[in-house]
């Protein structure tokens, strides 16, 4: 998601979501907070309530191991940052996860304020501002389920002992013009340019609870400039982010910059994509020796993680073409604008054996194939970008797989955009990327998030190299399981077809984020 400066495939990603997953929303005022368990992210509860492929069974040699594996991969990742300061994560743990019903955006739990309250916030790397809900003017206060009603806390700053309103003499006001007075408190707007999307409200200090993302495991309570979001509109209220918006960005106002500024950690941070939506997230992460990397664009005037692209390969077809874009966590699709767009669409038309799916109006997707009755799988051609510097990107999902009852098809999960490029979150999947801010420099390596070395290498092909043309195809079985995963080579992948509402998960859960996944997913509706 991205604020008035970036913005705009807000609308079209809005779109997406209320087409595949077809949501009712409506309103109400009440207040509550959320109730929940506490369950291990291998417990036998979570196997249960979240059918998730591949989870070790409790109690088992793989249970064991797994969670050893997880151990020495994050141990040998802190030991690699080689800081005095360690890296920091949210106090209620380091896990993220994407939530379709609400926007296809990756969420986290994080805690705020004296005593510390609850919040699930989506994560942004497109904007700026940390704001959540607060005495609400016009905010989403709940979600209705079938299974009953989940009451967000709205954060006040008259209920915490430690928040103080931020004065119109702040270096952090960027709105003091509309101050009476410098000692007038703060104002603040962030407009988003999709469907009048926009939080309006008043700046305030406060602690956000964090902890260090070592052996120790310490409790750090920053203070953090954040909104007291009264008055929210559109995509707010109805689709995305209704409990809070977790700005990523690089302007000072952001959480990096602050947690950097006051010399809790390095100024940098890192956002993991893995398998089944699931994620994490870790202030002052500078990534390893061996990542990829490619710097960032300095001198606009509103500073974004623009990169520069030089390259597009589509099926071993490489085409020099030089254009900026954004990444943006926010942002649940990729959106390019032409030539880059069309030039993608066109090679990736003539190398699909499939005949061309017509959809109506209302699908979003322009560029989808139809499978015939009796055929098993679909092959489509390999992606990567060359970025400014000469390192690959490899595109680990190009497409979307739909299993209709009469017919499956598959698209290009690419939209065409009217003006600036943005490289959303299914680019990044199956990547852990680096947002190193003291370098100026983009990161990324192939991860599934969880330290699994051997999945890593099943399920994520190897870049191809500079020199040799990688393969023309990607043969994928919409009804295979995951136990032909031991059948993947660099070539050709199996994945499955988007599962039933119900059966969606992760098998990285925080308490809250766990309740909301079991309980959002049969049908959604916003009080």
């Amino acid at each position: 998601m991205a604020s008035s400066s970036s913005l705009p495939p807000l609308s079209l990603m809005l779109c997406v979501s209320f087409f595949i997953f077809s949501f009712v929303s409506h309103f109400s005022n009440a207040h509550g907070s959320f109730m929940f368990d506490v369950h291990h992210r291998y417990s036998d509860a979570v196997r249960r309530l979240l059918p998730v492929d591949g989870l070790p069974e409790e109690g088992t040699l793989e249970y064991y191991a797994a969670m050893l594996r997880r151990d020495h991969f994050f141990r040998a990742r802190r030991l690699a940052t080689a800081e005095d300061r360690p890296p920091l994560t949210f106090i209620s743990g380091n896990e993220t996860i994407r939530l379709n019903p609400l926007g296809f955006l990756h969420y986290a739990e994080v805690k705020v304020g004296t005593p510390a309250v609850s919040y699930l916030v989506a994560l942004d790397t497109g904007s700026d501002l940390f704001w959540l809900p607060c005495d609400c003017v016009n905010c989403v206060t709940g979600l209705n389920s079938s299974s009953g009603v989940i009451r967000f806390n709205i954060y006040s700053p008259n209920n915490s002992s430690t928040s103080k309103e931020v004065p119109c003499s702040s270096a952090l006001c960027s709105h003091a013009s509309q101050c009476s007075s410098p000692s007038g408190t703060c104002p603040y707007v962030v407009s988003y340019l999709s469907e009048n999307t926009s939080s309006t409200g008043y700046l305030v200090e406060d602690i956000l609870h964090l902890t260090t993302n070592d052996d120790q495991s310490k409790p750090v309570n920053a203070k953090i400039t954040l909104g007291c979001g009264k008055d929210q509109s559109g995509a707010f209220l109805n689709s995305a982010a209704p409990n809070g918006l977790f700005g990523l960005g690089i302007e000072n106002v952001s959480v990096p910059s602050i947690l950097a500024n006051e010399g809790l950690t390095s100024n940098s941070f890192s956002l993991c994509f893995g398998r089944h939506g699931m994620g994490r997230i870790e202030f002052g992460d500078k990534g390893s020796p061996d990542q990829s990397e490619t710097p960032f664009n300095l001198g606009r005037k509103h500073p974004t993680y623009n990169i520069s692209i030089t390259q597009i390969n589509v099926g071993g077809n490489v085409s020099n073409l030089e254009f900026d874009a954004i990444f943006d966590s926010g942002t649940s699709f990729t959106y390019l604008n032409d030539p880059a767009y069309s030039l993608i669409s066109d090679k990736f038309d003539s190398m699909v054996e499939e005949k061309r799916y017509t959809m109506n109006s209302d699908f979003p997707f322009e560029n989808c194939y139809e499978m015939s009755p009796n055929q098993n799988n679909f092959t489509y051609p390999v992606m990567n970008l060359t970025m400014k510097g000469g390192k690959q990107f490899f595109i680990n999902h190009p497409v979307i797989p739909f299993n209709g009852k009469v017919t499956s098809i598959f698209c290009i999960a690419i939209f065409r955009s009217p003006d600036i490029n943005i490289i959303g979150q299914n680019f990044m999947a199956g990547y852990h990327i680096v947002f190193d801010r003291e370098k100026m420099v983009l990161g990324w390596k192939k991860s599934n998030c969880n330290g699994d070395e051997n999945e890593i290498t099943n399920n994520f092909p190897v870049d191809p190299s500079p020199a040799p043309a990688p393969a023309p195809g990607r043969a994928v079985n919409p009804q295979a399981n995951s136990n032909s995963n031991s059948n993947i080579n660099n070539s050709s992948r199996t994945i499955e077809p988007p599962r039933p509402a119900g059966n969606s998960g992760s098998n990285l859960l925080s308490s809250v984020i766990l309740t909301l996944v079991m309980i959002l997913f049969p049908f959604l509706l916003f009080v």
